[in-house]
């Protein structure tokens, strides 16, 4: 296994993390806790030290699983994360509450890596008005948790704003090549590493979707490499970047767990020919949108209350990586804001800075959409 040293902290993690979100049980279903027991076993027989859930995670029953799973082992052995809500703490004794609570499923003693979860500028402003970040902190000074530090999803601005507001022990952003210029984007993770700050990436295979590309994206990828999946390209892509310590991977069947082993148990970086291909798959999946929606909105409000947006971001999404995820958040939009509505009015496209044809676009969208939720 490839470990890699924070510094700061004056330890050394398992480059590979693993994701405790999801435990699927068959066909998706309810959680397999007898298969999740024996992943976990392998992945820490594989050398993974690093194991991350929440308190939210299916309803807290991922600290459950995880602590019933780790805790046979030597404690200093292995690190837990876990992470305090910003949503329904409001504060400091829900803090409280939740961390004890927390602690309890996990039956580890202590908690390891402890984060403010899902931050945002506005909600870590809050948390530190309410006297939360301090009370966090206090825990440290107890030796309850080890590591102080924050999941984040918000813009560059927002984490800089965190990040440099205290002296943080690490912290946990989403990163991935086709999200590298969103949400605290690679200008984050260079500033992360220019304070000493360890960083953990979430969603290197974003949410799976890097993991079956379509076939002309794979073409550059496959030239280089035939055998390799397209995960493990991800991944590799995300490891060779030298601020990051700990990629998370929500496993849940076995050869996601030997797929991902293989990859960074044994990692290689990317050389300069492969950090062109994977540079070239990007451009074939981006190039595959049907149309240039931005998202800016200067088409809303619709009159009529079609979310125009937001059908053509299911739809670009659709037409990038053929997931059907896109066509099933369609068909579950609330009626009134679907293209149904559209009495072609015009309006939209008079205010459309990208002079995309919205009205017939909008038909298309819904035509192709339920097309595929209807798998037609």
């Amino acid at each position: 296994m490839e470990y890699r040293e924070m510094k700061n902290l004056g330890i050394k993690t398992s480059l590979l993390g693993f994701g405790c979100m999801r435990f699927n049980g068959p066909a998706g279903g309810d959680y397999d806790r007898e298969k999740a027991y024996a992943m976990i076993d392998r992945a820490y027989a594989a050398g993974v030290n690093y194991f991350d859930t929440a308190y939210v995670y299916m309803n807290g029953e991922s600290e459950k699983i995880l602590g019933h799973a780790i805790t046979k082992y030597p404690r200093e052995s292995y690190y837990v994360a876990t992470k305090l809500p910003f949503w329904g703490t409001d504060s400091v004794e829900k803090a409280k509450e939740i961390f004890e609570e927390s602690l309890a499923r996990l039956g580890t003693g202590y908690i390891d890596f402890y984060l403010l979860h899902s931050m945002n500028g506005k909600s870590y402003d809050k948390f530190v008005e309410d006297g939360i970040v301090d009370f966090c902190e206090g825990l440290k000074e107890e030796g309850k948790i080890r590591y102080l530090g924050f999941s984040f999803h918000d813009n560059y601005e927002a984490f800089e704003h965190i990040i440099t507001s205290r002296k943080w022990d690490f912290c946990q952003i989403q990163y991935n090549y086709m999200d590298c210029d969103d949400q605290a984007t690679t200008k984050g993770l260079e500033l992360a590493e220019s304070l000493g700050v360890p960083v953990i990436i979430m969603e290197p295979i974003k949410g799976g979707t890097l993991a079956a590309l379509p076939a002309e994206a794979e073409v550059p990828l496959r030239a280089i490499d035939g055998s390799a999946t397209d995960s493990s390209w991800a991944l590799r892509w995300v490891a060779s970047h030298s601020g990051v310590k700990v990629i998370l991977s929500g496993m849940n069947e076995p050869d996601q767990l030997t797929d991902n082993l293989e990859t960074l148990g044994n990692f290689k970086p990317l050389t300069d020919a492969e950090f062109s291909a994977v540079d070239e798959a990007k451009r074939i999946i981006l190039s595959r949108v049907r149309n240039g929606c931005t998202g800016c909105r200067y088409c809303m409000p619709c009159p009529q209350g079609v979310d125009i947006p937001r059908v053509f971001s299911m739809w670009n999404q659709y037409a990038r990586y053929e997931r059907p995820d896109s066509a099933h958040h369609y068909v579950h939009m609330r009626p009134e804001t679907k293209p149904d509505n559209c009495i072609e009015c015009g309006l939209c496209e008079t205010k459309c800075p990208q002079s995309i044809n919205i009205r017939e676009d909008l038909q298309r969208a819904k035509a192709e959409l339920e097309k595929v939720a209807t798998g037609q």
